[in-house]
């Protein structure tokens, strides 16, 4: 079962005063690669969500929006640093040397906004995580299914790749002991031309043929490449990421497929080389999207 690295999920829920909403959308990454947005006043849940996110995600940059608003109540309070606020008077009265008038007042110093802290009321910080985590699970697991819905699509895309992938392996199989042949027969013709003499010495050709199909031999290369395309189908069906798995392998039927290319020497088996690559960089372009 193949999973897109492509995704978005949500969830919203209300909780013991709490309206918690999160958001995930992801674009393709080498890794996983996590960014994590929540409220300032709930810094502390960020190792949690990057924890439970780690469960649900192994490739993608992804990003992850929370949200929490309180529903009952402000929760913050107003506090006054009295540190600050002794520091200000004082310095404010010491002005009375200078002949000015001691007038200092609540009206003066309340000029000075630093003197004052908005504080948030104590929350549990482990309830607070519990929920917000509940929330993102929700998130994550509707983040999962459109991934799932969009590796579908995308590995029935694949396999119909991989038989066309498979059926031009077919034909080059089908047309690589004919080349042989008609090798064997060109070099009969050219020998007879040359020596004008239709009593060619059969040693020879056959020496030069069993030559040609040697240096021409692709056998072990429509073998191997027939076995990744088997082993590609099976990796497909697994429920593990398999992304970096499968792009090797297409590294490797990309080889194989080359290097027949280049040993056949034969015109329509070059023509079957340019589909078989063709259908291998269809199979790359989707599998850069797998996670």
């Amino acid at each position: 079962m193949l999973k897109s690295m492509t995704g978005f999920g949500r969830a919203e829920k209300m909780i013991d005063g709490f309206e918690i909403k999160v958001n995930l959308k992801s674009v393709n990454h080498r890794y996983m690669d996590a960014s994590i947005r929540v409220p300032k006043y709930y810094t502390f849940v960020e190792d949690k969500i990057r924890q439970a996110a780690a469960k649900y995600i192994s490739r993608g940059k992804v990003e992850i929006f929370v949200s929490v608003d309180r529903t009952e109540g402000s929760g913050k309070t107003v506090a006054i640093d009295s540190e600050v606020a002794e520091n200000y008077i004082n310095a404010l009265k010491s002005l009375a040397k200078f002949g000015l008038e001691d007038d200092v007042k609540i009206s003066t110093i309340s000029q000075y906004h630093d003197i004052f802290k908005i504080e948030n009321d104590e929350d549990d910080e482990e309830k607070i995580t519990a929920m917000i985590i509940e929330v993102f699970s929700e998130a994550a697991e509707d983040f999962v299914n459109m991934r799932i819905n969009e590796g579908k699509n995308m590995e029935r895309d694949i396999l119909s790749h991989l038989d066309c992938l498979a059926q031009n392996l077919a034909l080059v199989e089908e047309r690589y002991p004919q080349i042989v042949e008609e090798y064997r027969a060109r070099l009969e013709k050219k020998i007879a031309e040359v020596l004008d003499d239709k009593n060619v010495d059969e040693a020879r050709i056959v020496t030069e043929a069993a030559i040609f199909a040697e240096r021409s031999d692709i056998g072990e290369e429509t073998v191997r490449l027939a076995s990744h395309i088997k082993e590609f189908k099976k990796m497909i069906n697994t429920d593990q990421p398999i992304g970096k798995k499968l792009d090797f392998m297409v590294q490797e039927m990309n080889r194989e497929t080359n290097t027949m290319g280049s040993k056949a020497n034969d015109v329509q088996i070059a023509k079957l080389i340019v589909n078989m690559k063709s259908e291998i960089e269809k199979i790359r372009e989707q599998i850069q999207n797998i996670e």
